[in-house]
């Protein structure tokens, strides 16, 4: 018998950006494979005038009420009428706030969007973001010194979301493609600052994936010699052996979400913490 999945709503509602809301939905979501969320993302929501209309889409389709909201009255003002609709509420902060309250013996400012002041930090992120769209795909070799990290590994090994995703962190992240038989940058193999990590999967995860690929019409591209399996294996063959070669950790990245792929690098350099 087929096993078929239902479906539930999935409420989010943030004074700031809902970052930290959809995280949390998705990951409690996950723990439950009969039934999947359809997401309805609600941000910026600050007073009972932008919360009316979030509250009616609510009552038309009932669900889960996840929220992330400072304000106690308004926070108190969702509670009351989600329990008038039938849905449960959860404050997804106020849990965690208690607890930082209770340890540290003081109460939290209760300002919304604080996490994403424009500190120092803040535009630290966005400089390692531009560093690694400019050093993406093998761009700007001469300046791989001023990397925190660079990734090498063939082509459909997670190379670019990842470096973004260590950028977020504030991680300058370049990345390069290894082709078999073709040398790296003299300046990566000369570079002395950045921790540099080898990125492989399987053979027939990396077929899978670039048989998915969209390549267009590009001049002399070759898709059957790029999805072939015997290839792949050659490929895989080499960039192991390079990394070996130049004692370059290796990390699998077949069965490694981007963030988890991301925390293995973070641990492999413990300053990058």
């Amino acid at each position: 018998m087929e096993n078929r999945k239902s479906f539930f709503h999935l409420h989010l509602i943030s004074d700031s950006t809902g970052e930290t809301l959809i995280s949390a939905g998705r990951a409690a979501s996950a723990q439950f494979n009969s039934a999947l969320p359809i997401e309805h993302v609600y941000p910026l929501i600050r007073n009972r005038r932008q919360l009316m209309p979030v509250l009616e889409s609510i009552d038309e389709k009932p669900g889960i009420v996840l929220y992330t909201v400072v304000d106690q009255e308004l926070a108190d003002y969702i509670d009351e009428r989600c329990k008038a609709i039938g849905v449960p509420s959860v404050n997804v902060l106020e849990p965690v706030l208690a607890t930082f309250q209770t340890y540290l013996g003081t109460r939290s400012r209760r300002r919304v969007g604080a996490q994403h002041a424009l500190t120092a930090e803040y535009f630290q992120r966005i400089e390692a973001l531009n560093f690694a769209m400019d050093h993406d795909d093998g761009q700007m070799a001469e300046s791989y010194d001023e990397a925190d990290v660079v990734l090498i590994g063939i082509s459909r090994t997670s190379k670019t979301p990842t470096s973004i995703y260590l950028a977020n962190r504030g991680i300058k992240a370049a990345n390069i493609p290894i082709v078999a038989h073709v040398p790296l940058p003299e300046s990566l193999l000369k570079a002395t600052k950045p921790l540099i990590v080898g990125l492989i999967a399987t053979t027939d995860r990396i077929s899978q994936v670039r048989e998915n690929r969209e390549l267009g019409t590009v001049l002399g591209f070759d898709r059957s010699h790029y999805t072939d399996r015997a290839n792949i294996n050659e490929e895989l063959k080499y960039a192991r052996a390079l990394c070996a070669r130049h004692q370059w950790p290796l990390i699998d990245v077949t069965r490694r979400s981007i963030e988890e792929t991301a925390a293995a690098i973070v641990a492999l350099r413990p300053k990058l913490r």
